[in-house]
């Protein structure tokens, strides 16, 4: 199918390259053609009168737990592990086949409302979320989560080779929940399928004070050197989270070249701290944005992680001055790319993936018109997201959905299953 947006404002989010008037083409999955406004003959499918608003690449939310939105608002206002270990451990343990797929469901399309074309989730049966995203036409990298409860390094090597043949839209990575719900033999097993696979690791890592103290008094490091001392780093990946980084983790994350994926919304919920983000820029560490899960948010709305990344930063340094909004609109589009090495995500360019959302500048929290790009970042709403399109194909537009089956029954469907589950 062949697209073209005129009339729009373009935002390729490509270095030293600045906003600009003209059009974009999609053709498939792929952009072919991103610049001026041209007089042509071509036939296309469709037109898309762009009005004059804004086109740019989609968000990329690198931490998320989507199926877990039957816990939203459920167990809330709780410490971490008590809210882990007391209110969402038991709940999820009713979960039956074919629960994911619908709950997944729910949360790409509060992804769409938001700009969000690329998920990089974390939880168990990720086939059932790998399905949803197929057909319900999301960009979903799944992530392995295995624990000393759940899950087996076995069944994520399995996992890997299944859903990384399944459709371009899912990919699959290794990884485990965290050093505090792993044994040190899951570990050195997963470092093993690591270093056969020759694949990146991801985890939960220092999210709090009491995770970082315990695994001190166990094992004499804190999380990041024990994953690294373990070989799981070898070739690369990364952690969701690092509000509690030693000098000696940063020094890991240089060394390795890893990403960490910073939550704000989550971290604030649950008084787990406040991620220092200008270290991690200053030491030249790539940064993404996630979500986090439904059930630690709860919304999972990227505005009000973009706005909090910043504000936060700025709170905890004592500076108005750091983490500044450009930096922060680059963490949610071109580091989340960067961090799943989906580089061909990255940019609103000619030949990347036509993963692009419109946002209506013709509202109050857009007007007047002085710095676009800070403006998204300090004023941006969801109520600006008017499009969504994901390799190529236009899943959500003024209000409406364009999925696999109607919105209304997804809902209907996740209500069913929550009802059971909290019964």
């Amino acid at each position: 199918m062949r697209i073209r947006f005129i009339n729009a404002l373009i935002l390729t989010m490509e270095e030293n390259r600045p906003l600009f008037n003209g059009e974009v083409h999609v053709e498939d999955n792929l952009i072919t053609y991103v610049g001026p406004s041209l007089e042509l003959d071509e036939t296309f499918d469709r037109i898309i009168n762009v009005e004059g608003n804004l086109l740019m690449p989609g968000f990329k939310n690198i931490h998320s737990h989507s199926p877990m939105t039957f816990l939203r608002s459920y167990a809330d206002d709780l410490p971490l592990f008590e809210w882990l270990h007391n209110a969402v451990f038991p709940l999820e343990n009713k979960i039956q086949p074919g629960d994911q797929y619908v709950l997944s469901k729910i949360a790409f399309a509060e992804y769409l409302t938001s700009g969000i074309t690329l998920c990089f989730d974390m939880y168990y049966s990720p086939l059932e979320t790998a399905k949803a995203a197929v057909d319900s036409g999301f960009r979903a990298a799944l992530c392995g989560t295995v624990t000393k409860y759940k899950e087996s390094v076995e069944e994520m090597k399995a996992a890997y080779h299944t859903i990384n043949k399944m459709s371009p839209l899912v990919s699959y990575h290794l990884g485990f929940h965290a050093e505090y719900t792993a044994t040190p033999e899951i570990l050195k097993e997963l470092a093993k399928a690591a270093h056969e696979l020759k694949v990146p690791i991801w985890s939960h890592i220092s999210e709090t004070k009491r995770e970082v103290d315990e695994c001190i008094e166990k094992y004499g490091v804190s999380p990041a050197v024990y994953i690294d001392n373990l070989g799981l780093y070898k070739y690369g990946g990364g952690g969701f989270h690092g509000v509690h980084f030693t000098d000696a983790d940063f020094e890991v994350y240089k060394k390795r070249k890893l990403s960490i994926v910073t939550n704000p919304s989550a971290n604030t919920k649950l008084a787990s701290g406040i991620a220092p983000i200008k270290r991690y820029l200053d030491e030249g560490i790539n940064v993404g944005i996630g979500t986090d899960g439904p059930a630690s948010n709860n919304a999972l709305d990227f505005f009000r992680e973009m706005w909090l990344v910043t504000g936060l930063a700025k709170l905890r340094e004592n500076d108005a001055s750091v983490v500044d909004a450009y930096a922060v609109l680059k963490m949610a589009t071109v580091n989340g790319a960067t961090a799943l090495n989906m580089l061909n995500a990255r940019y609103l360019s000619e030949g990347s993936l036509a993963d692009i959302i419109m946002l209506d500048l013709n509202q109050p929290n857009m007007q007047p018109i002085n710095n676009i790009e800070k403006n998204i970042v300090y004023a941006g709403s969801k109520s600006n997201v008017i499009m969504t399109m994901i390799n190529g194909k236009v899943l959500y537009e003024n209000g409406e959905f364009f999925l696999d089956e109607p919105i209304e029954e997804i809902y209907r469907k996740g209500q069913e299953i929550t009802e059971r589950l909290k019964g």
